[in-house]
């Protein structure tokens, strides 16, 4: 690499160029664009409201283009964020800062690579592409744990890895597979303990329609997925797709509303303000996709009863929230499942990731797929606990999501995990 490098750190993307940041993102994630992570910070779903304090970690370099700003370059960059709770990861180490408590040491704050909240796989180390690739992860990985030393900081994660890259920063560090063979042997090492669960995918095999689909599952399924859709039919509902730049100001305050529904019922607070839809709506409107759902019989027809947001990437469909006002049977599935199955059908998107969790989503064409996550652990006796636990929980998670393969419903087709 060119000897004219600087590695800065900042706590907002308001000075970094759009379009150098998007440069690093080749991949067509939609949560790695400068506007989503710009956006999430300047309307207020950030910070002190949720506990995530940015921390970009950014790698210049001198150019040669007169016309590049103060010459230089953004040839990497990862998006960073000190944590003062666990809330929003999906990643859960509840229990490691449980662990830190009961021994009077701090837990928080600590550094986190990831998006918030969202439990979606891509890249965490941003590398424009015709930089070297290891080389330039390796610096920016070792930046990082410097950083997470200076500071004082318990640790630093990276929270879900693309497999690639996984492989790439563990390659000079040490992991929970490896500890035991060389504890003190790296000076330089990254020192990163790997973790995996298990999500639930789809994955387009060229289907040609819904269908075509339901073709290549067994009977049993194939029946309960049409009667699930059938109710939703038979209810009279009406489902619009619909995309973020095509929806009017009123839209917009309905689905911020169905957004904060669901943690009303269920669970804390929601952390997205509805000035984020709006200028997500009107910043990345062609990758936001709303399904609404209608009923004709309701008092207000045109008032949405339910609806599930959505997020459009170049290869991959992410489902992220749903809400209703009215409760129908099998519109959750038909709204966030089924719709989602059709757009990537229609769209030849080879991807559905339809958020964390949720068994029930296999049998409907989700196959358990792993996740990763990386974690660095300053504490020398809290990193051989935390790697003796990892090396206990890895065999177990891998169990169990190749024999939840079992409750796929296709034929007797091979699956890859």
């Amino acid at each position: 690499m060119s000897a004219n490098i600087q590695i800065e750190i900042r706590d907002s993307l308001a000075d970094v160029p759009a379009d150098q940041w998007n440069a690093l993102c080749s991949d067509g994630n939609p949560f790695l664009r400068h506007e989503f992570l710009h956006t999430l910070d300047e309307t207020h779903c950030l910070r002190e409201n949720t506990g995530w304090f940015p921390r970009y970690f950014l790698l210049w370099q001198d150019s040669d283009d007169p016309g590049e700003t103060d010459n230089k370059v953004l040839t990497g960059a990862v998006p960073a964020y000190v944590k003062t709770n666990s809330y929003g990861e999906f990643v859960f180490d509840w229990s490691w800062a449980s662990a830190y408590e009961k021994h009077q040491i701090d837990y928080y704050p600590k550094l986190v690579s990831s998006i918030p909240f969202t439990p979606a796989t891509g890249r965490r180390l941003l590398i424009k592409e015709d930089q070297p690739l290891a080389d330039s992860i390796k610096m920016l990985v070792l930046a990082i744990r410097q950083f997470t030393d200076s500071q004082n900081y318990s640790s630093a994660h990276f929270l879900f890895l693309t497999e690639s890259e996984t492989e790439l920063i563990c390659a000079n560090g040490l992991t929970s597979e490896n500890r035991s063979k060389d504890l003190h042997g790296l000076e330089h090492a990254t020192d990163l303990l790997l973790r995996i669960d298990c999500q639930y995918h789809w994955q387009n095999q060229s289907y040609t329609s819904f269908d075509d689909f339901l073709s290549r599952c067994n009977s049993k399924r194939r029946k309960t997925i049409r009667r699930e859709r059938r109710y939703v039919q038979d209810a009279g509902l009406k489902l619009s797709q619909r995309f973020g730049d095509h929806l009017t100001v009123q839209e917009w305050q309905w689905v911020h509303q169905f957004y904060t529904s669901t943690f009303d019922r269920k669970w804390g607070n929601p952390s997205l303000t509805l000035e984020f839809f709006q200028q997500i709506g009107q910043k990345m409107g062609s990758q936001v996709l709303i399904v609404f759902a209608y009923d004709p019989e309701d008092p207000d027809p045109d008032w949405p009863v339910a609806c599930s947001i959505m997020f459009v990437g170049k290869d991959t469909l992410y489902g992220r929230f749903w809400g209703c006002r009215k409760e129908f049977h099998s519109l959750h599935f038909e709204a966030c499942y089924y719709q989602g199955i059709e757009f990537c059908i229609a769209h030849k998107i080879a991807t559905f990731e339809p958020g964390a969790q949720g068994e029930h989503k296999i049998t409907r064409g989700f196959v358990p797929t792993i996740t990763r996550s990386a974690h660095y652990i300053r504490h020398p006796g809290f990193r051989d606990a935390i790697a003796d636990y990892l090396n206990q929980e890895t065999p177990h998670v891998q169990q169990r999501c190749a024999g939840l393969v079992d409750l796929l419903p296709f034929k007797n087709e091979p699956i890859t995990l």
